[in-house]
């Protein structure tokens, strides 16, 4: 710790553990308080909002000491770990009635934001991963743990496809080797909670004899992970890391998965974030999964999230999962049974989960045999349907009758979620249960006869039977009445207005009864144990029904969402083609005043034919909604949803990039601009055949000249890529790139159609072809209720600014050259560099001020002939003067 402290026997006891584990808070059981000390205690008084204390510690010395009633520990605990701390649970080891000496304590428990298994911590609708990346010379090993529901997957290849499996998969917590770290911080943007392991924790071999001890195999084949070692050395990491927080049940565990990034279209953070695809920019918004999900299921959830993260790359995989919603749209009455039964569920991933680690509750296993029960008319429906593959879903359904049976018949149908607080086993299961419960809760009967008896025997008619956790079972006799004591009574305690006694059949009574209190709680919880390990066999079963029941779900929610919006079934093909015909918006449509249509537009893309798509018009007009409006049809389309579209052909997709709306990362020291090219680059290094590319507003963040030129040499550089075509959507001001259509054939203008009806703005929000040399943006200031002076001044300095830009100059190949060299290619990638007549005229003396051109008419008035050198002077000290205010 950070302070020396004397060692009395408590604070040496709480030194020793917290050495084990000081960059975890520790709560450390003292009596019925969870206590925690010293530097612990400051921070968790922060952030559990507690009262901090202090309290003598020998001579002269005080520590800092924060508690609350261990009872309270599912409050605070959340709280803990939400706040990215780790947590170590140290509890007494034995009964403090059992020894004179200190109590024996110890760790029973480490929670990290990523190994946490507490409902209160976790959310239901998200997984709970951990992450473990190995770094090896050239490639990375990356592996991904959710314990809470045992799924279990690996990877290893380029920084970049970490980051990509990072931003989809979402870890609470990365593992990386402290000598690493600086490594992760430098190669990879996904920013969480890092926790820096000691060496041996990826040590290669170490953790692939841990992988094959867990899993019993010989060797890695069966999981096609033989030979990668970067990703069984993540792997193997993160079982060590369970052993270190004493997390020892994991039998259902039962799979490493490898994951192909073959299977999966490439989506980064940066695209997932701008398209809103599992989360908003703003708290008001709402993004797709929102839209999309009309799940019934926690499970459900969490899968829809996965398929939106991670859209597929096979035509037969999406065509079973259209086929499935397909039937679901068709048939509404295995639709209904299917929601019924869908609700009765529960966490049924994460119940079977907890029954692998013996930390189900009695009232969590009586909810399992519900969700065993509502599975049975699922199963039926299902495989009486008429669609191949919801019949194979439903035949794959394991029923677990005999589990679900079983657990009927042992447990009471109202069962605690304590085993402790008892009533746990049903009446009928277990004789001598039986009996205990008969003597124990009789009790009250008999406590009455002997009362009345006592009453009778003595005449004292105010005679009372009482208990006590002091004295046990008591007999209270009013001072009035103590002369009528028989003598054989034993005076037990004095009050000031009565006496209390206690006889030989009372403690007789009395030790059978707290005999039998005791001898129930330790069957009931023997019984219950019983009942848990006998359901571990079941553990994989009832694991792969929460999986199959998820795939339900989603389905049954695309076909509710598909119905009620009037979405279409798109055909995928593998095409190089994206046709879509009347599509919208599937957010924004949602978010429109009611009886407002969206209006739909279509959009053809085609890497032979209309490659790249120049989108012009005014502010608001709706270009940034057309460009993600087609790639969120394209990712709906590939992961097995209709779409919002009268029609739609999509061929696949590898990837889908965007280049929107950079922001300045100040901590790094990057600009809009550099950051804005940064993201550029990464597109254009990384393009395939199959991307989608969406740019939006390239160049903002320098001059226009450099922004146009840098613009124009990217859409150069994707027309005349050697390899790739890549379908592009490239929304923009720069009304100057329409000339690119003029020469490049798969080129095209297209404007979102707006008009100045009497100096107010319409938008009509219609996708039609041809360029648009309006930006109208002072129309749109007076929209947004700016000053009428103000937009009184914009309009004058315009009309300045116009009547200088006929002067115009040539952009040079250098220009091009140079746009290249700043968005991180290289000249030798690019065709020729285009000459002089190729490029569009570009203003080269453009005024930015309206004192330059009274400058400049000053200028232009003075007569040469009839100046005087000292007037020639004044003059210059009067314009340096002038300028200097700008």
């Amino acid at each position: 710790m950070a302070k020396n402290v004397v060692e009395t026997p408590l604070m040496k006891q709480f030194l020793q553990i917290k050495g084990k584990h000081p960059d975890a808070i520790l709560l450390f059981r003292v009596g019925d308080f969870y206590e925690t000390f010293l530097e612990d205690a400051v921070e968790a008084s922060r952030i559990l909002g507690i009262t901090l204390t202090r309290r003598a510690n020998g001579s002269a010395q005080h520590v800092e000491l924060a508690g609350f009633p261990h009872h309270a520990l599912e409050t605070y605990l959340p709280r803990l770990v939400r706040a990215g701390k780790r947590v170590a649970i140290c509890d007494q080891l034995e009964d403090p009635k059992q020894t004179k000496k200190l109590v024996k304590r110890g760790i029973t428990e480490l929670v990290t934001p990523g190994v946490a298994v507490s409902d209160n911590v976790l959310e239901n609708k998200e997984n709970n991963y951990v992450a473990a990346i190995s770094f090896a010379k050239e490639r990375m090993g990356v592996a991904f743990l959710d314990l809470s529901t045992g799924e279990f997957a690996t990877t290893e290849g380029c920084a970049a496809l970490v980051d990509k499996l990072l931003a989809g998969y979402r870890p609470k917590e990365i593992l990386v080797e402290r000598s690493t770290r600086l490594l992760y911080d430098s190669q990879l943007t996904y920013r969480t909670y890092i926790f820096e392991a000691d060496d041996w924790l990826f040590i290669p071999s170490n953790n692939q004899e841990r992988l094959l001890r867990h899993f019993a195999v010989r060797n890695f084949k069966g999981f096609g992970l033989e030979g990668m070692e970067s990703a069984l050395t993540a792997a193997g990491a993160i079982l060590h890391y369970l052993d270190l927080t004493q997390h020892n049940e994991l039998g259902h565990i039962t799979s490493l998965h490898r994951i192909d990034e073959e299977q999966y279209v490439r989506i980064d953070g940066f695209t997932a974030r701008s398209l809103e695809l599992l989360s908003t920019m703003n708290q008001e918004g709402c993004s797709l999964k929102d839209i999309l999900d009309r799940t019934y299921t926690p499970m459900g959830a969490r899968l829809l999230r996965q398929w939106i993260a991670f859209p597929l790359k096979s035509v037969a995989a999406i065509e079973e999962r259209q086929s499935v919603v397909r039937a679901l749209v068709d048939d509404a009455q295995v639709r209904f049974v299917l929601e019924e039964h869908l609700r009765e569920m529960g966490d049924l991933e994460r119940t079977a989960s907890k029954v692998s680690m013996k930390r189900i509750s009695p009232r969590e296993m009586v909810h399992l045999a519900d969700a065993l029960t509502a599975l049975e008319p699922i199963k039926k429906v299902a495989e009486e349907s008429a669609c191949p593959s919801l019949q194979a879903l439903g035949k794959e359904l394991a029923p677990c009758t005999e589990l679900r049976d079983r657990i009927r018949y042992e447990l009471n149908p109202d069962a605690p979620p304590l085993v402790n607080r008892g009533g746990v086993i049903a009446t009928g299961y277990n004789e001598e249960l039986d009996e205990l419960r008969s003597l124990a809760f009789s009790g009250k009967d008999y406590l009455l006869s002997l009362q009345q008896r006592e009453i009778e025997r003595t005449g004292i008619t105010s005679l009372k039977v009482g208990f006590n956790n002091v004295f046990g079972y008591y007999i209270e006799v009013r001072n009035t009445h103590k002369d009528r004591v028989p003598p054989e009574w034993i005076r037990k305690q004095t009050l000031v207005s009565a006496e209390r006694y206690i006889t030989e059949e009372l403690k007789e009574y009395e030790s059978k009864i707290l005999g039998a209190e005791e001898r129930i709680l330790a069957l009931e919880t023997m019984l219950f144990a019983e009942l848990v390990d006998d359901a571990q066999p079941q553990v994989t079963a009832l694991l792969r029904n929460s999986h199959l029941l998820a795939m339900l779900d989603v389905l049954r929610s695309f076909a509710e969402v598909g119905e009620a919006y009037d979405y279409c079934c798109p055909q995928v093909n593998d095409s190089l083609t994206i046709d879509i015909k009347e599509g919208r918006h599937p957010v924004i449509e949602r978010q429109l005043p009611q009886g407002e249509p969206y209006i739909a537009n279509d959009v053809h893309l085609d890497n032979n034919d209309c490659q790249i798509m120049i989108v012009t018009g005014p502010n608001m007009s709706g270009k940034s909604a057309l460009l993600r409006q087609t790639a969120l049809i394209t990712l709906m389309a590939q992961i097995g949803s209709f779409v919002p579209a009268r029609e739609a052909s999509i061929g696949l997709v590898d990837s889908i990039f965007t280049r929107v709306g950079a922001s300045d990362n100040i901590s790094m020291g990057e600009s809009t601009f550099m950051v804005e090219m940064q993201e550029a680059a990464s597109i254009l290094n990384n393009l395939t055949p199959r991307s989608l590319v969406l740019f939006d507003e390239l160049g903002r963040g320098t001059s226009t000249f450099d922004g146009v030129s840098i613009a124009w040499a990217i859409v150069e550089y994707l027309h005349n890529h050697p390899a790739h075509h890549p379908k592009t959507l490239f929304a923009t001001h720069y009304h100057e790139l329409n000339e690119l259509a003029k020469k490049h054939p798969r080129v095209r203008n297209y404007n979102v159609s707006a008009r100045e009806v009497e100096g107010t703005m319409i938008f009509l929000r219609k996708l039609e072809e041809g360029g648009n040399e309006h930006s109208f943006g002072i129309q749109v200031a007076k929209l947004a209720g700016m000053p009428r002076q103000i937009v009184e001044r914009a309009q004058v300095v315009l009309q300045c600014l116009e009547k200088e830009h006929a002067q115009e100059e040539s952009c040079t190949s250098a220009d091009a050259e140079k746009a290249i060299e700043t968005a991180g290619l290289k000249a030798t990638h690019h065709s020729s560099a285009p000459s002089r007549e190729d490029l569009v005229q570009l203003s080269f003396f453009q005024l930015e001020d309206p004192l330059l051109v009274e400058i400049r008419d000053d200028l232009l008035g003075i007569d040469l002939n009839n100046l005087t050198p000292l007037e020639a002077l004044n003059r210059l000290h009067e314009i340096k003067q002038r300028l200097s205010k700008i």
